[in-house]
């Protein structure tokens, strides 16, 4: 493990771990273990992990404690208590660990093609644009993002068509100061869960999940989602009186006398299958539009682990259990930094519980060494009890995941604030809130829980720690 390049003050702390770990490789997990049963016995190991707690929202309980986990930290914090300082983690809140996480990646290069002079503007849709550079999508610190998001909700919208294609309902969005949005539909209530019938490719899409998703995405310092905002609008005067031809002949009154559409794409797309406004207003989720094509060209890439689609096949992930050393040997992913990515890419949708991560993109201009866009999260947030844990295959695998992800994990599981605290503040700040109710918050503690799980797992298997847990780095 190399140490990075970085520049904040965790740089020391980051190298002297990185070398403690290379001297303690050698010594073999016999004597991890037997350090970690004297510590445990002498009450020397430094982390508070707080009991079931009940919650002023809910009356469930949720379990905070989980005994695999608890052995995972110790043993990490016996094999480095530099590089695994869960004292010092304790101290500080879950946003200034992101923060200090995010601060040392360099930005390096923007897309080359909305960096010229005569495209600048104040315009808060151009200014997140440029902004995209090789590490991450958008910076939650520059203040174009939250101007972005308000006139996502404010701006008047000019213009409305009809996306073709995809599998639901969505419509192509202008507003009056030049900007663009794809908008999904509100079909059901936050409460309405996926039906238990469905397969995840016939699931449908929820406009509060891709609101959900992007704030994820924030608070866990991925930055990969496009800014995504809820806004209630009138059907009548602000997609009806200006649609193009083709999508105004998709409009009808219903028996009841609510205004309804209807669209042209795979599924749920026909009259049977329309949306309908109360009787015209109707709420939505409202994703930024990226840099066209033409100014930044993006290569959309199959998903190693993307499943079959098919009610009557599995895929060769599901049944070939070294298929992680056939990804390994694929040129993209012979860089560690980029399968470890992919790997990420699939903690963020286990979380939300997204089982249609079919493909992803990347920029090209930035070749193999860049992030990956999540964008496309409507089938997230389906299911409050179940945790679906062939999405984390990846992890469980290849038995790895980035060193700044991990400890994301670890403070979200000692806490004192959980996920789902971070996340009901985050959520609040959208005009539709609440976006998620309660028991899909508290799933979101129980499936970080599970993570870790897998990677004691990984680790009690055999592999070495500096090969699970490792540094991911942009060259």
């Amino acid at each position: 493990m190399e140490s990075q390049n970085v520049t904040n003050n965790g740089t020391q702390s980051v190298q002297k771990s990185v070398r403690q770990t290379n001297l303690n490789h050698s010594r073999g997990a016999s004597v991890f273990e037997n350090q970690i049963k004297n510590n445990v016995s002498k009450g020397n190991f430094p982390i508070r992990v707080l009991p079931t707690v009940k919650t002023s929202y809910s009356s469930d309980s949720v379990n905070y404690r989980d005994p695999n986990v608890d052995y995972l930290l110790k043993k990490l914090f016996n094999f480095s208590n530099v590089m695994f300082d869960f004292g010092e983690l304790e101290k500080i809140k879950f946003e200034e660990l992101v923060d200090k996480l995010h601060k040392p990646v360099t930005r390096r290069r923007y897309l080359s093609g909305l960096r010229y002079p005569q495209i600048h503007s104040n315009k808060s849709w151009l200014q997140f644009q440029r902004n995209i550079h090789q590490t991450a999508l958008y910076d939650p610190m520059e203040t174009d993002i939250k101007n972005l998001l308000h006139d996502i909700t404010k701006q008047r919208i000019v213009r409305t068509k009809l996306k073709s294609g995809g599998t639901q309902i969505k419509l192509l969005i202008s507003f009056q100061n030049g900007g663009s949005a794809l908008f999904k539909p509100m079909r059901f209530a936050r409460e309405v869960e996926t039906i238990p019938d469905h397969y995840y490719f016939s699931d449908y899409e929820r406009h509060h999940a891709e609101i959900a998703a992007f704030h994820l995405d924030w608070v866990m310092g991925f930055y990969r989602v496009p800014p995504t905002a809820g806004r209630t609008i009138n059907m009548t005067s602000e997609i009806l009186n200006v649609a193009e031809k083709k999508l105004r002949r998709k409009f009808f009154k219903s028996p009841v006398g609510n205004l309804c559409f209807y669209g042209d794409c795979e599924y749920y797309c026909d009259a049977e299958h329309a949306i309908c406004g109360k009787p015209d207003l109707i709420e939505g989720s409202f994703a930024t539009f990226l840099p066209s094509l033409d100014e930044a060209d993006r290569v959309s890439w199959l998903n190693p682990w993307r499943r079959s689609y098919s009610k009557y096949k599995k895929a060769s992930w599901e049944t070939n259990s070294d298929y992680c050393e056939g990804v390994k040997q694929e040129a993209i992913y012979k860089n560690n930094r980029r399968l470890v990515e992919l790997i990420d890419m699939h903690i963020f949708d286990f979380l939300i519980g997204n089982m249609d991560r079919h493909h992803y993109q990347t920029y090209s201009e930035f070749g193999n060494n860049t992030f990956y866009v999540h964008y496309d999260n409507g089938r997230g947030f389906g299911k409050t009890k179940h945790d679906e844990l062939s999405i984390l295959a990846p992890l469980y695998q290849c038995c790895q995941l980035s060193y700044e992800t991990f400890l994301k994990l670890v403070k979200l599981y000692t806490g004192p604030r959980r996920l789902s605290d971070i996340m009901r503040r985050s959520l609040a700040k959208d005009s539709l809130n609440p976006i998620l109710t309660e028991s899909h918050l508290f799933a979101l503690d129980r499936r970080v829980i599970k993570i870790l799980k897998e990677v004691n797992k990984c680790i009690r298997k055999g592999n070495h720690i500096r090969d699970v847990i490792i540094h991911k780095h942009f060259e």
